[in-house]
């Protein structure tokens, strides 16, 4: 049997398509690492994305999974078309329709109205369709089963918001208007009840048609890879041409540069002190190699969260 290749650690960013879930994603990554021959290790991903949504998915892998829930609080920007005229119950095109209006904003106000009643911070009743628990019973399976399901408002934040392009549905049926836009928003935000919210405060009714993700924290489109992509490395392509480095998800916090015995006692959990660096959190490195993530106070370094990678207090 031939020795396995060392378990990776970073991230592989996928570009998902529409039709896959973000555990089949993971599942995905795993068997490929599996059948390219490499050790086993940690994945998870940094967010979930809709079976029906498409576009970037970060994927941990290994000591980058610790770096997984920093993912999921992080923005995200997306892509999305609301086609007017028809509401669904779970809000896109997977659901049935359970109202429906002729009313049609016309071009021009949906900019308008995304600009002045949904920029900013704003409040938000999420989808009955969602994955969140309600009495310790997912939302979605409640609504399935056809109970009258009321989750709580949550408040998230908006924008700043592209306008891409609007037109009518089908080329000889012009009797239902499209908006496409792009929009910044910060965790928690679903889009679907955004796309509702704006056909509402439009006079109409509306659902969302496409939903792409393109930006996930630190993490852009241009990084994404597709799954034939992905699946070369069950072939023998190269994973460290595919694999951006730990580092990659902690691109918006500053380095802090450590000897070989600060690293020691980082990776041992003991407190740094008399550092001249101001307060706040640093990604600590002995050279090129992840240590540790740290907390500065008023000169003093705790450990946030330790890497364990090899070569690091040798």
């Amino acid at each position: 049997m031939s020795e396995k290749k060392p378990a990776p650690n970073g991230w592989i960013i996928l570009d998902k398509p529409r039709g896959l879930g973000s555990t089949q994603a993971v599942g995905a990554v795993k068997r490929v690492l599996r059948e390219g021959g490499y050790a086993k290790a940690k994945v998870g991903h940094g967010g979930t994305l809709d079976p029906l949504a498409e576009g970037v998915l970060p994927i941990a892998l290994g000591e980058a999974t610790k770096l997984a829930g920093r993912m999921l609080d992080a923005s995200k920007i997306y892509e999305f078309t609301i086609q007017f005229g028809r509401e669904t119950d779970t809000l896109d095109t997977e659901g049935e329709v359970v109202a429906t209006s002729d009313v049609q904003p016309g071009f021009g106000p949906v900019e308008t109205v995304v600009e002045q009643q949904f920029t900013g911070t704003i409040d938000q009743v999420p989808p009955a369709f969602s994955a969140l628990k309600v009495n310790g019973k997912r939302s979605y399976a409640r609504a399935r089963a056809g109970e009258n399901v009321d989750l709580p408002t949550r408040r998230v934040t908006v924008g700043p918001w592209r306008y891409i392009e609007e037109g009518f549905v089908g080329e000889f049926d012009a009797s239902e208007q499209y908006a496409t836009l792009s929009v910044r928003v910060s965790k928690g935000t679903y889009i679907r009840s955004l796309a509702r919210d704006i056909a509402r405060a439009l006079g109409t009714v509306g659902h969302v048609t496409y939903l792409r993700r393109t930006k996930a924290g630190p993490f852009t489109e241009a990084q994404a890879i597709s799954l034939d992509k992905l699946n070369e490395i069950a072939n023998g392509a190269q994973l460290s041409d595919l694999l951006l480095p730990l580092e990659a998800g902690l691109d918006d916090i500053p380095a802090l540069s450590l000897s070989q015995t600060d690293a020691q006692a980082v990776r041992q959990g003991r407190v740094l002190s008399g550092l001249p660096q101001s307060s706040g959190l640093y990604f600590a490195k002995l050279g090129n190699v992840p240590v540790a993530l740290v907390e500065i106070m008023d000169g003093t370094a705790k450990v946030v969260r330790g890497f364990n990678l090899p070569d690091v207090a040798e």
